[in-house]
């Protein structure tokens, strides 16, 4: 009986599958690549925003990393239900209104699918708040560095650090070449799980636009080499104080550049490395000790070899031997894996009802393949049983007298899956399929996830091909497929294979 294959054609997600390799320029007031529109750009009443932000309730405080607090970023809800970010500064921040609102205005003018864009701000009186749209998927440093469940994949590194360059790039096409403090928290991901630049980092830091609010042991060079940042540097280390610190320095096109090489050495290490320690290990030759070591094997060292490389031109000590903007998305985009796989199933994060009237919801089955909650498809299983894989169950049980002790190990191999023993539920299930002509693809199924339990994807990949073999029109065998490919990195292929399971889904609800 042949292998049943189908190709994942982009129709599948026609307006919310992102285009790794270019951007949209957008105007105020056009579409999304969703097909949603983009409010235009207007000032809001400080009435509005409380009502949205329940009045500044510290329980819409979303973020307060890499702001210096009271400057805080709140999530509100306006009353047309959208969601909104305001971000409310200090009032000292801005003491003209009238520069504080031409700032706002021309930062509200960018519009690209690269940003989470500015569309208002609040003028009264002492308060100054601007209102940018609302990422629901955090922020970066929640996916590199505190995940829960799964680590963030090589593909999407390389994608974050694409897109975060097209955002500077088309920044400095328009004029904006500047921005403030460009750290991991200043990248968002948006409900598709795009990463987005926040525009936050558009608008000036302080009264005079020079100041610059950073870890030393992460500022560029240039700024150490003023005498108010040396006096301050030997103060701090007098008084053996955390290094941070206002820094009286212009920002410059080549200083964000240094800045987006040390988020670079994020994307690369899973953790934030001092940009000194991260060339000295470059120096070395070391390289692969600078890795996250929840990469290995998920990349090719050329690969490493080119990021490790473009990372450390952008940390070069003088301003003058970084590249541009432009060259760095010129060296990402051939870096580039697993293109046509949407943002949101690299990142894991399931959307329950995609834009799209061809997609298929995912089942719980399904989805559990997706989120690899092996858990949650070991209970699925066990509940499951024998009688949904499609196959003649009688024909496991017949000739009992002529196989009793196959059917044994079997019924050990049962006994094991329940009580979790995953191991020896390999090796009894094993025995019984080397001692029989047919077996029930539920078998396969349930060794297949006793070997991801055991993270020999490998293994159970096979497993889950041989179900689909016994039983081409199961659904469980091909949402099983997904998880061992999405287990092995091949998340292209992962999709296929769910979007095989749901279409077979769908044939049932039909029929």
């Amino acid at each position: 009986m042949g292998v049943r294959c189908s190709k994942l054609s982009l129709c599948w997600w026609p307006s919310h599958l992102p285009s790794t390799l270019h951007h949209s320029d957008l105007e105020n007031g056009a579409l999304r690549e969703d097909g949603t529109a983009l409010p235009a750009f207007r000032d809001y009443s400080l009435d509005q925003l409380k009502a949205a932000t329940s009045g500044f309730s510290r329980e819409n405080i979303v973020s307060e990393h890499g702001e210096k607090a009271p400057n805080v970023v709140f999530r509100g809800e306006l009353q047309d239900g959208q969601w909104i970010a305001v971000k409310r500064f200090n009032k000292s921040a801005w003491p003209d209104p009238r520069q504080f609102m031409e700032e706002a205005r021309a930062v509200g003018k960018l519009r690209s699918n690269r940003l989470a864009s500015l569309i208002g701000y609040c003028c009264e009186g002492n308060e100054r708040l601007l209102v940018a749209e609302f990422m629901p998927n955090e922020t970066l440093p929640k996916h590199l560095f505190h995940w829960e469940s799964r680590s963030m994949k090589w593909a999407m590194r390389l994608r974050v650090a694409l897109y975060v360059a097209q955002a500077l790039e088309y920044c400095s096409v328009k004029g904006r070449s500047l921005y403030h403090d460009l750290n991991a928290y200043r990248v968002l991901f948006d409900k598709d799980g795009n990463p987005r630049l926040s525009c936050f980092g558009l608008m000036k830091n302080s009264r005079d636009g020079k100041s610059y609010s950073t870890n030393l042991a992460f500022t560029p060079p240039e700024y150490l080499r003023t005498g108010k940042c040396i006096l301050f540097h030997e103060y701090l280390r007098q008084r053996k104080s955390a290094c941070v610190s206002f820094l009286a320095g212009r920002v410059t096109p080549e200083s964000v550049v240094y800045s987006f090489g040390t988020v670079l050495l994020d994307l690369l290490s899973g953790k934030h490395i001092p940009p000194s320690h991260a060339l000295d290990l470059i120096r070395g030759k070391n390289f692969l000790v600078l890795m996250d070591s929840c990469l290995e094997g998920h990349f090719s060292n050329d690969d490493g070899t080119e990021l490790v490389r473009l990372a450390s031109r952008c940390l070069q000590y003088e301003p003058r031997e970084r590249p541009n903007v432009k060259s760095l998305v010129t060296s990402l985009l051939p870096l580039q894996k697993d293109t046509q796989v949407p943002s949101y199933l690299l990142m894991g994060l399931y959307q329950e009802t995609p834009d799209s009237s061809e997609t298929l919801s995912l089942t719980p089955f399904g989805e559990a393949c997706f989120k690899k909650d092996l858990n949650a498809i070991h209970e699925m299983l066990e509940k499951m049983g024998y009688n949904e894989d499609g196959s003649d169950s009688n024909e496991v049980y017949s000739h009992t007298r002529q196989v009793e002790e196959s059917l044994n190990f079997k019924k050990h191999g049962d006994a094991a899956f329940r009580a979790k023993d995953f191991g020896t539920a390999i090796d009894s299930y094993t025995q019984f399929i080397d001692g029989r002509t047919v077996v029930s693809p539920t078998i396969y199924a349930r060794r297949c996830l006793c070997h991801l339990m055991n993270k020999m994807a490998q293994e159970a990949l096979g497993d889950a091909m041989q179900a689909q073999v016994i039983s081409p029109e199961w659904p469980i065998a091909f949402y099983l497929q997904a998880a061992a490919l999405f287990s092995l990195g091949m998340d292209s292929d992962a999709v296929e294979s769910l979007k095989d399971g749901m279409n077979l889904e769908a044939q049932r609800l039909r029929y």
